[in-house]
Formats: C-alpha cells, sequence, structure tokens
C-alpha cells in the first residue's frame, strides 16, 4: 500500500506544481474558496472605510494635494518645479514612515513655451487666447501675419489643401470624445504642413469653454516641415468658422517662442509598505506626478498620485502589512506619453511574473463610480467579488477595460490592471487648462476614492494567490 501511495504522489503531484492548493485538499481552490476568502475582508475593508471616510485621515489627501499644488504649482518635464516636486514628495514619504522610499532615474522631454501672442486683425482686432502645444517650433522672430483658412475635419483640409496653402489652419472639429477628437491636436500641425499652412491653430479638446485654451503635447513627422501650433478657446474658433461661413476675410498675427532643449534628468518616485510573506510580488498603485505648466496640476493628476500615496497611508495607519509589496509609483514624463512609465517597465521587465496588478488613477478623483479592469474573466471574477467590500459606501460596479497611460506597457505584457472610474462629466472643462487648480478638487470625493483605491490594492496584495493570467 505504501508503495501505491508513494507511485501516486510521484505521478500526480508535478501535475499540482506551482498551482495553489486548499488548505484542506490537494485540489486547486474552487471560485467559492476564493469568495469565501474575499467576505473573509469585510472587518479590514469597513475599517479601511471609516478611516478614510469618517475617521483621523478624513480630508487628508485633499489637505496634503492642497499644500503641494498651492506650494509647487505646475509641473512640467524637464523644468525647476518637477525637480522641487520630485524632492518634496521624497521627504514626504519618508516622514510618513514609508518603506523603501527612493528615486529611479529617467530621461524626460524638456520643452518650454515662452513668449506666446495671437491677435485677429481683420476684420477686426480681437486678442486670441493661445497656449503653445509641447515640442512645437517657434514662429520666426518677427512672428507671423497671414491670412486664416477655417476646417472643421481633416477631410476639409485636404479637400481644400489649394487653398491652404502659404496661411494659418484654424481647425473647428466638434468634440465627440477625447479619445475621438485628440487626434487633431497630436496631428494637426503635421495635417497643415502637408497641404503647405504656415501654421495651425486648434480648437481646444473640451467639452466646455469659459475662453480658455487648453494644451497638449502634439507630435512632429519625419519628412514633413514643422509648423508652429497652439490651441486655442472654443469661443475663438466658433467665431471664425462663423466668420469663414460668411467669406469674410480673417488675417491673423502668431508670434511664439517655444523651445525645445536636450532631454532633462527626472525621476519616478518610489515608495513600499513591504510584503510579510511574498515581499517579491507587487501590487502597483500609481498616478503622475508631472502635469502641464499652466493650472496647478491639481485634477490631472494631483488627485490621482495623492490618493495612491494615501492607500499605502491607510495601510500604515491600521497596522496592517499584507503578503505582497505594496508598491507606489509617482510617475514622471507621463504628460509627454508616458515617458517615465516606459523607461520603468524595461528596468523592471525581467521580474513582470511578480507584478499581481498595477493600478492607475488619472482620470480625475471626481465622485467614485467603481473600478475598470483589463485582465482575464477570471481575475475579473475575484475583482468583482472584492468590489462587493465597498457595499458600504456603495461603490460596487467594475466596468471594462483600465485606462491609463503609464501603465499600458504592462497590460500589453497580460499583467492584469486597474483605473479609477469616477464621474468625470466636468474633467475635460479643466484638462490641460489654467482651470486645473485646487479649486476642481472636492475633499469628500477624494475621501471616497481613497477608501476605492486602498480596498482593491490591499485585499489583492493579501490574498493567498495572485490574480489569474
Amino acid at each position: 500500500m505504501k508503495c501505491l501511495l508513494l507511485i501516486f504522489f510521484m505521478i500526480f503531484l508535478p501535475r499540482f506544481s506551482g498551482k495553489s492548493l486548499n488548505r484542506d485538499s490537494n485540489y486547486p481552490k474552487t471560485f467559492e474558496d476564493i469568495k469565501k476568502e474575499i467576505a473573509g475582508y469585510s472587518n479590514i475593508a469597513k475599517a479601511i472605510i471609516d478611516l478614510a471616510v469618517h475617521g483621523k485621515a478624513q480630508n487628508r489627501s485633499y489637505e496634503r494635494l492642497a499644500v503641494f499644488a498651492d506650494t509647487i504649482g505646475p509641473r512640467l518635464s524637464g523644468s525647476k518645479n518637477l525637480d522641487a516636486a520630485i524632492k518634496y514628495m521624497f521627504s514626504a514619504l519618508q516622514e510618513d514612515r514609508l518603506e523603501n522610499v527612493h528615486l529611479e532615474p529617467v530621461q524626460v522631454p524638456h520643452w518650454e513655451r515662452g513668449e506666446e501672442f495671437a491677435m485677429m486683425l481683420e476684420p477686426r482686432n480681437h486678442s486670441i487666447a493661445i497656449l503653445g502645444l509641447g515640442s512645437s517650433v517657434a514662429t520666426p522672430p518677427e512672428g507671423i501675419m497671414a491670412e486664416v483658412i477655417v476646417v472643421a475635419s481633416f477631410d476639409e483640409l485636404h479637400r481644400r489643401a489649394q487653398e491652404a496653402k502659404g496661411k494659418i489652419v484654424v481647425y473647428n472639429q466638434p468634440f465627440i470624445t477625447y479619445g475621438e477628437t485628440v487626434r487633431y491636436r497630436s496631428q494637426g500641425a503635421v495635417e497643415a504642413a502637408k497641404v503647405g499652412a504656415v501654421a495651425s491653430l486648434i480648437r481646444s479638446i473640451a467639452s466646455f469653454s469659459i475662453h480658455s485654451p487648453h494644451t497638449g503635447w502634439q507630435n512632429y513627422q519625419s519628412g514633413v516641415p514643422q509648423i508652429p501650433t497652439a490651441c486655442i478657446s472654443v469661443e475663438d474658433a466658433e467665431m471664425m468658422s462663423r466668420m469663414s461661413l460668411r467669406d469674410t476675410k480673417i488675417v491673423m498675427y502668431l508670434k511664439m517662442s517655444a523651445k525645445t532643449y536636450p532631454d532633462s534628468n527626472s525621476f519616478n518616485t518610489v515608495a513600499e509598505i513591504v510584503g510579510s510573506k511574498y515581499p517579491e510580488q507587487i501590487v502597483l498603485v500609481s498616478g503622475h506626478l508631472d502635469s502641464w505648466d499652466v493650472g496647478q496640476g491639481a485634477m490631472d493628476d494631483g488627485g490621482g498620485a495623492f490618493i495612491s500615496w494615501e492607500a499605502l497611508s491607510l495601510v500604515k495607519d491600521l497596522g496592517l502589512r499584507p503578503k505582497r509589496t505594496l508598491r507606489l509609483v509617482l510617475w514622471t514624463g507621463e504628460e509627454q506619453g508616458g515617458i517615465g512609465a516606459e523607461q520603468y517597465s524595461q528596468l523592471h521587465k525581467e521580474n513582470i511574473s511578480n507584478f499581481d496588478i498595477v493600478m492607475e488613477s488619472d482620470e480625475g478623483t471626481f465622485k467614485p463610480m467603481g473600478l475598470a479592469f483589463t485582465g482575464t474573466d477570471e481575475a475579473r471574477s475575484i475583482v468583482k467579488e472584492i468590489m462587493t467590500l465597498l457595499l458600504p459606501i456603495n461603490i460596487t460596479d467594475i466596468y471594462d477595460t483600465a485606462d491609463g497611460t503609464d501603465i499600458d506597457y504592462w497590460m500589453r505584457d497580460g499583467v492584469p490592471g486597474a483605473s479609477l472610474r469616477d464621474d468625470i462629466s466636468k474633467y475635460f472643462w479643466f484638462h490641460h487648462s489654467h482651470g486645473d487648480t485646487m479649486t476642481v478638487q472636492d475633499p469628500n470625493q477624494m475621501n471616497l476614492c481613497a477608501a476605492v483605491w486602498t480596498v482593491v490594492s490591499y485585499v489583492i496584495a493579501d490574498m493567498e494567490e495572485m490574480l489569474p493570467r
């Protein structure tokens, strides 16, 4: 009999090598087992919620962000303000007694807008509010004076290519969604240059405007002349469109002194609560520390960065230590396309199998609605079950497809990803504009966002098994 048992284990035990086993048997955990395990976190979830929403940590993430945003201000890549922000956060995370606080070096673009001025000269004098787009070249020192052609789409521009030569192209494209409309900002200068335009002005990618231009990054294309490009307000774009439809001649003067410098040294900022059982395995929470050079970067992405910090603070304050390492990363260079995150992912790629989930909050910290998730159906079912722990604050929904420039690199390689889903109905009112200030932020909403972020990240970090992938 002993020989038969030995033969059985020699044949069948390797089949379960590396697989999770139920505590009570040699079979993989069923989903019912996992549900029971998650239900066991009910009291911890309530303690996190109580501390974040009602307890001593109430409004803490908001107050921390207010001090930071008011003290540092906007934080464009390559700027002294971003350097100051990174030093500030490095000290703040150490003072919060988090573990392994350190900086990981990266190279980021360094562009400065300099002086900007635009004036409509015909049919009347009218000052045009502009914000140069990231990486734009300057005008000649004397500026550019040219007639304007207004188009509503790239198709219209190409149909009227002969008219556009030597003119300033003004795009008055309708706002559909950010993802669809933003191509006019990123590609507008290239398409205008292809038809011989001398500059391009893009209607701000905004769902609402009070005469406020919204900036952002744009991309030139090899082999296509580089022309100056900026965003203008929705109101000015629509006004010039109406004039154009009446066959009114529009003449504009434009002067921009933007400069692009060699890439600058910068850092991703990292802090941890080291795991008690599987310290090499990582649950990553994140937001980006850089911002545009207007407003305060409070919404984009101060809120996301600070609720990610708050997640570690809440876990520490409750005396909790999850089985896996809970890692905070404050990215740099996100506004230029996730430069800091890309370099981080390359540096840590050899350990990709140890990343349980990557989480990013970068669409505001307004009233939370739930969690967006990318991963296998099995992993989604587990995360959906974790969301039931948030029933006390009635935020239990899970949505398709996590969104985040900085975590895309990981999700493409199969790592589960999550992003905070909140009410973004007003997000693009302020996005990349002078309006992105602390006035946009609401402490009660940030408390709720922090609670969601902390419960999800802690439970995933503490469960016995990693999420399936």
